[in-house]
């Protein structure tokens, strides 16, 4: 019997299978190439801080990043490019080039960087999936990484803040949103019939842009212009994420530990509620005595000693 491979990372909400665009990726691309994974969220667990995700684990072996799992998948003959001729090859490549230099930097800021995003939707989701005390400190982490790369990467002079790449990072997002829309045209998937690696980057970087409910975000507002994208994403979402037979589900053994330590510690309580009203009862039912003490401030009308003569 073949060894199960098993894939951490975060978990979904907003109608797709992890809100975490490298965590899309590989669970797209082993839709896309047959592989058989074990999904384990790393929600409600230590690992929301020490954890690197995605990460596959097969064997002893922990694999990282989503470039190094795809080829590792392709290894074990799950290919999901076995089509592809070498200029879609190399076309694959500049593509996925471009998102990482284009599109990535601006939806670090979408979600990490944009105060009122972080405020309403990044940061409450994230403490949220984190157990007691990591919720106060990984979504600060994140955004601290996120800042810190945007400036790494686009705070070249003249520009060295936040606020003056801003404009330049969602300009170039918006470009790159463009070209991918116009190869894509009206067809489900980038090259032919079937989807491959490209497909699974694209919707890694651009459902969770299509499904959050972002309160402030014009690079989501220019995604609504672009029907074929938003498209795409739902399609995948549809043909390859839809609940069917013999679809292998990911499994939720944390969220149902909690529910059922949450089940017990209700239940304690409840118990020891009645024991306390029935200690009441139990206490008002019973005979009040005078407690036996003596008078610390004796009548003076009864004390006939002190009477003068």
């Amino acid at each position: 019997m073949a060894a199960t491979m098993e894939l951490r990372c975060w978990g979904g909400d907003w109608g797709l299978p992890s809100v975490h665009t490298e965590s899309l990726i590989v669970l797209a691309y082993a839709k896309f190439s047959g592989a058989t994974i074990t999904v384990t969220p790393i929600d409600w667990t230590w690992k929301t801080l020490t954890g690197t995700v995605p990460e596959l684990v097969y064997q002893g072996s922990t694999i990282t990043e989503p470039a190094q799992i795809l080829n590792f998948l392709r290894k074990q003959r799950f290919n999901a490019d076995y089509e592809l001729s070498a200029r879609q090859g190399a076309d694959t490549m500049a593509y996925i080039a471009l998102l990482e230099e284009k599109l990535r930097p601006a939806l670090l800021h979408t979600f990490w960087v944009d105060a009122e995003n972080y405020a309403n939707l990044t940061r409450p989701w994230f403490a949220s999936r984190s157990p007691f005390p990591l919720n106060f400190l990984v979504p600060g982490r994140h955004a601290n990484t996120a800042l810190s790369r945007i400036l790494l990467t686009k705070g070249e002079s003249p520009l060295h803040t936040i606020t003056e790449v801003e404009g330049k990072i969602y300009s170039e997002a918006k470009e790159c949103l463009n070209l991918l829309s116009h190869r894509l045209g009206t067809a489900y998937y980038f090259f032919g019939n079937t989807p491959c690696s490209l497909d699974a980057f694209v919707f890694g970087f651009v459902a969770p842009l299509h499904k959050a409910s972002l309160p402030s975000s014009p690079l989501q507002s220019h995604l609504r212009q672009l029907d074929n994208l938003q498209r795409f994403c739902d399609h995948i979402l549809n043909a390859h994420f839809s609940s069917h037979p013999g679809e292998t589900r990911s499994p939720q053994p944390v969220q149902e530990t909690v529910d059922a330590n949450l089940q017990k510690l209700t239940q304690l309580v409840n118990k020891e509620s009645n024991l306390i009203e029935k200690m009441d009862d139990n206490l008002r039912s019973s005979p009040q005595h005078k407690p036996l003490r003596a008078d610390p401030r004796p009548s003076l009308g009864n004390d006939k000693s002190s009477t003068p003569a």
